[in-house]
């Protein structure tokens, strides 16, 4: 698997080098220091995945990676940095970011990155419970997905943080119908949890690139 690195402080590049390939499964063919390189080095190796960080010299992360997602929709990016702003986070979910963990939890890193390259979206625990926090557009746009208003409302209940008991006496169904409103709802988004179904609603808010 080719992975671009891309973060200004030269010996973070270094190390974190050093740690992916350690993992058999890695190759960093090269790495970059700022956002402008990250669009020109993503266009010229096409990488498998890039790790970038976020608050870099000339351009961010953020605007890098929106105008890589924008030539190459396919394009997997995974935001490591040590800046857990509401701005940016909000920001890496609507570009389309696969996912956005702090370098402080360094041993989640290569979890992340293989989990990412399955199919995942990874947003550490400290990032998905400030979401229901955040100053989102009100409604979510869920047009498109096959959802019955119902269904809906249990979504934005799960991604304000409420459990199956409390979604119950907010709606006056039963737990049981709850979970099945839930399982039916994964099935048909193809998400795996209800972290990933957080991600979800909050990547369709009203507004999304």
């Amino acid at each position: 698997m080719n992975i671009i690195l891309i973060d200004d402080d030269k010996l973070v590049c270094s190390a974190l080098k050093t740690i992916l390939e350690s993992d058999p499964d890695f190759h960093v063919p090269v790495m970059g220091h700022d956002g402008a390189e990250a669009i020109s080095l993503y266009a010229k190796h096409r990488p498998d995945l890039i790790l970038m960080d976020i608050r870099m010299a000339g351009m961010t992360g953020i605007d890098a990676g929106e105008a890589i997602l924008k030539k190459f929709p396919d394009a997997k990016i995974l935001y490591l940095t040590t800046f857990a702003d509401n701005e940016y986070i909000i920001r890496a979910l609507k570009i389309g970011a696969k996912g956005y963990i702090l370098k402080q939890n360094f041993e989640s890193i290569i979890p992340a990155i293989k989990a990412v390259a399955s199919g995942q979206s990874v947003f550490g625990d400290e990032i998905v419970s400030r979401l229901p926090n955040m100053s989102w557009t009100p409604t979510a746009s869920l047009e498109g997905f096959d959802l019955t208003e119902r269904e809906i409302e249990v979504i934005q209940n799960v991604a304000e943080g409420l459990s199956n008991k409390e979604i119950a006496g907010l709606l006056f169904l039963s737990e049981g119908t709850v979970r099945n409103y839930i399982s039916t709802i994964l099935e048909k988004l193809n998400l795996r949890d209800r972290t990933q179904l957080a991600i979800f609603y909050y990547k369709h808010q009203n507004g999304q690139s």
